[in-house]
């Protein structure tokens, strides 16, 4: 898509779910939002942060702990 955006995503771990925020590139805040810590919740999480635009990063807290199963599947959790 011509327009499309690039956006950097974040994302702090916790036990049952991930807080994930998204920016543009510029550093503009764009969303929020908390996803369960499952395959299914990795695989939205994913197709959310993909929904705002081109991803060109994505910084994950915690991947020796929280964050190692979704930074552990191909693509950031999908199946």
């Amino acid at each position: 898509m011509a327009d499309e955006i690039a956006v950097i995503g974040g994302i702090d771990t916790h036990t049952d779910f991930h807080q994930a925020a998204v920016i543009d590139s510029i550093g503009r805040h764009l969303a929020t939002e908390a996803f369960p810590t499952t395959h299914d919740g990795y695989r939205r999480l994913l197709e959310w942060l993909r929904s705002h635009g081109e991803v060109m990063a994505v910084g994950v807290e915690g991947t020796g702990a929280y964050g190692s199963e979704f930074t552990r599947r191909p693509h950031g959790g999908a199946p």
